[in-house]
């Protein structure tokens, strides 16, 4: 905590010496800390003084140190710069990137300026960043990198090592090298650890593993995030439909996937859609209203449709007018527990630890569960009905009886709807809070005055 405090302190220095144009202290200030503080103190630096002084420092770093923060900067932030630096500074910049993160920015840039950059790369890489770019948003492909080891099956140890020695500046990972054998079709893999304690003659062929697991060029980034949580690999090999490889995809890109797939199945659970991957500031009003209004209008239209069930009932609750003291908290207690249920499913889901195939345990233990839970709810509001608000015992058993067939539905729907959504290639998330509230408010509604007409024969 006390390191965090002081980098604070420091940044708050930098801009300090900033105002009082003190560039060549600051640059020292600046130099002292490694490549992923440096960009956290761009951030502060642009958001307290403007792009115009955040350009000048950043021109003020030593050309490979400006590269790696640059790397390390959100998207928005690097859209500042490059709208600001010159054409000769962008082209070193991306020419210096990693493959993964040049693919990222390029991504980002308008189509004149990618073509302005393509034209002055080596026909090989141009091809190679083209095949990249195509790629389908959200797929393998779009994380992965070219940058790796690849051995050959009658390569030596020595002679690997050797190559890895050459070749490994170059690559985003040495630890784990990719063994192939004719048109780049991946046939094993070995680890550098292995290569080490090896003898020096020994086939590459005879310590390579075969029982690798790899991933289809066209596979889902959550997919692949769930790849990588389930095996704990640092990076994992992308192969296309002919088993060829084409690239690696290492933690480090693994780890924005899960905090996107994450942020979105946040937003879903709380009723924003299409939410921009924009900070929260940087978003637009018409943004935030797009991704926000969808949701409150379904919402909307199915408190109508709760409300026109109540109305049906009208003449009921006319005359026994203490009916609808009780509404609000059979429907309120209905969404609740519907919600509390398809958030631990949903994230159980999410994890891995349950599958469409647990759909019948999941129901049975939900439905043991309400059953429990809906008891004892009904137990406490039987004897505050008929002790703390005096009302008579058909009151309370009408109450009661409806607190546990509520209970009971929303937590069986809470469980169930996640599972469905999954079968039919729907985000599980949407099923959460908005959607298991509205259903169970209806339901809620209906049994609860559907047991009023029966039980007081009104």
């Amino acid at each position: 905590m006390e390191e965090k405090k002081t980098f604070d302190q420091a940044v708050m220095e930098m801009i300090v010496l900033l105002k009082e144009k003190n560039y060549k202290k600051t640059r020292e200030k600046l130099l002292e800390h490694n490549e992923a503080d440096i960009a956290e103190a761009l951030e502060e630096i642009l958001e307290e003084t403007g792009i115009d002084t955040t350009i000048i420092v950043f021109r003020m770093l030593p050309k490979d140190i400006s590269v790696e923060v640059f790397s390390r900067l959100p998207s928005d932030d690097q859209k500042e710069i490059i709208n600001r630096i010159t054409e000769k500074e962008l082209t070193y910049i991306i020419d210096e990137l990693d493959f993964d993160d040049k693919i990222d920015v390029l991504e980002e840039l308008p189509a004149n300026v990618v073509d302005k950059i393509l034209e002055k790369t080596p026909k090989k890489e141009r091809h190679q960043i083209n095949t990249f770019l195509n790629y389908p948003d959200n797929c393998a492909g779009t994380l992965m990198t070219p940058d790796y080891i690849s051995l050959e099956k009658e390569m030596t140890v020595r002679e690997a090592l050797a190559y890895i020695k050459n070749e490994g500046m170059d690559s985003e990972t040495i630890y784990t090298c990719y063994v192939k054998e004719g048109s780049r079709k991946l046939k094993g893999i070995v680890s550098l650890r292995t290569l080490v304690v090896s003898d020096d003659n020994t086939k590459i062929a005879d310590i390579m593993r075969e029982d690798f697991v790899s991933i289809n060029v066209y596979e889902d980034q959550e997919e692949v995030s769930e790849m990588f949580k389930k095996y704990g690999y640092l990076a994992m090999p992308v192969v296309d439909n002919e088993q060829r490889l084409v690239g690696i995809i290492t933690m480090d890109d693994i780890l924005d996937v899960i905090e996107e797939e994450n942020t979105e199945d946040i937003e879903r659970m709380a009723g924003v859609m299409d939410s921009s991957t924009t900070e929260y500031l940087n978003t637009g009003v018409g943004q935030h209203v797009k991704s926000r209004l969808p949701w409150l209008i379904f919402l909307m239209v199915s408190l109508m449709i709760t409300g026109a069930i109540i109305s049906q009932f009208e003449e009921t609750l006319s005359q026994v007018i203490v009916l609808v003291a009780y509404l609000p908290l059979l429907m309120g207690t209905g969404g609740n527990t519907g919600s509390q249920t398809s958030t631990l499913v949903i994230r159980s889901m999410a994890i891995g630890d349950l599958e469409l195939k647990d759909a019948l345990k999941v129901l049975w233990k939900e439905f043991r569960i309400s059953i429990t839970v809906g008891l004892i709810l009904s137990v406490m509001n039987f004897g505050k009905v008929m002790l703390i608000d005096g009302e008579s015992w058909k009151i309370a058993v009408t109450v009661s009886a409806a607190m546990l067939i509520i209970v009971t539905f929303a937590k069986v729907i809470g469980g169930m709807l996640p599972m469905a959504a999954k079968k039919i290639k729907i985000d599980p998330a949407l099923m959460a809070n908005p959607m298991i509230a509205s259903i169970t408010d209806m339901f809620s509604a209906t049994i609860y005055l559907v047991m009023a007409s029966l039980i007081l024969g009104i």
